[in-house]
């Protein structure tokens, strides 16, 4: 599975952005957005929230295994 960090900056880059433009337009920091493209663990949710926002997606949270 890849991680979120690898997602975000595969997106990013299908849009043709640089980081910088990025973060700017997402309205986040340049640090926030290399840490997590580099998959840093201590990245904030909300603002992970804002980046898949921007671009259009979202997080979903479903139970692993199957139901009963």
């Amino acid at each position: 599975m890849k991680s979120i960090g690898k997602i975000i900056k595969e997106l990013r880059k299908k849009a043709g952005l640089d980081q910088v433009e990025f973060a700017k337009r997402a309205g986040v920091g340049l640090r926030f957005l290399r840490e997590l493209e580099q998959g840093k663990n201590t990245v904030r949710l909300d603002k992970i929230n804002q980046v898949l926002d921007f671009l259009g997606h979202h997080l979903e949270v479903t139970r692993n295994g199957k139901e009963k």
